[in-house]
């Protein structure tokens, strides 16, 4: 086991919350005339396009869009959810127009839970990571429940034996048949939470999100290399329109 993915699974699991909603100060606006529309490759639509990125993260979208909007997102924070309920769509609608791409890079700032449901998102093909995500924060309060009330289970289950500890965990919290109706099947998502090698991945890209890009709190957000002071739809889409993207 790595030192990094160590680390992650001693965090807390009080779910205090502090850090969610702690969006980032912004480093300059970018300001610029409308962007004409830069359709998709013909038979395709730009939301349904999805890499990994060398970063970590799940871009969808015109990977040479003029605007380049990051997340930083935890499944586990309360703001991402609120963003995701209402940005979620409108924002693709953007991406639709091939002039902002985005990315979504998972930030486990609650360790264990936070490295269990994301492993669960990326065990399905990259288009669908971003798409189960939304569904793990529009269902946010029927997944917080199982940990809040039965935490001690959860944290015997992460005293197992490391290839053990997220496949019993997510039995025990029904993790397993939540994304078992939404297309991982209970084998794909047993077989994707015994990888430790993934696991040790993501835990490795949140240390270097916090290490070399400062990330302290989610959910936040870039633009083009920018922080930008939003944590809600309401504030990042005039920010996007100012931008360019109309």
């Amino acid at each position: 086991m790595t030192k990094t993915l160590r680390f992650a699974l001693a965090a807390p699991l009080a779910l205090a919350l502090a850090a969610c909603g702690a969006g980032a100060e912004e480093t300059g606006a970018i300001e610029g005339e409308a962007i004409a529309a830069i359709p998709a490759p013909e038979g395709t639509e730009w939301r349904s396009t999805a890499t990994m990125t060398e970063d970590g993260g799940t871009l969808v979208g015109n990977p040479d869009a003029p605007l380049k909007l990051i997340e930083y997102g935890s499944l586990t924070c309360p703001t991402c959810a609120r963003f995701s309920m209402e940005g979620g769509e409108p924002l693709l609608e953007y991406v639709d127009s091939g002039v902002v791409s985005f990315e979504l890079r998972q930030f486990a700032i609650h360790g264990p839970l936070d490295l269990l449901l994301q492993r669960m998102t990326q065990c399905g093909p990259d288009e669908a990571v971003i798409p189960l995500s939304d569904q793990v924060w529009a269902n946010y309060e029927s997944i917080m429940e199982p940990i809040q009330t039965n935490q001690a289970a959860f944290e015997a289950a992460m005293q197992r034996p490391m290839e053990e500890r997220f496949v019993v965990a997510a039995e025990q919290m029904g993790y397993l048949d939540f994304f078992a109706s939404r297309g991982i099947s209970e084998d794909q998502g047993r077989a994707c939470l015994a990888d430790v090698a993934s696991l040790e991945q993501m835990a490795d890209y949140t240390q270097r999100y916090s290490s070399e890009f400062n990330i302290t709190g989610t959910p936040t957000f870039k633009l083009n290399g920018r922080d930008v002071d939003a944590n809600t739809w309401a504030a990042l889409e005039p920010i996007l329109q100012r931008a360019g993207a109309r």
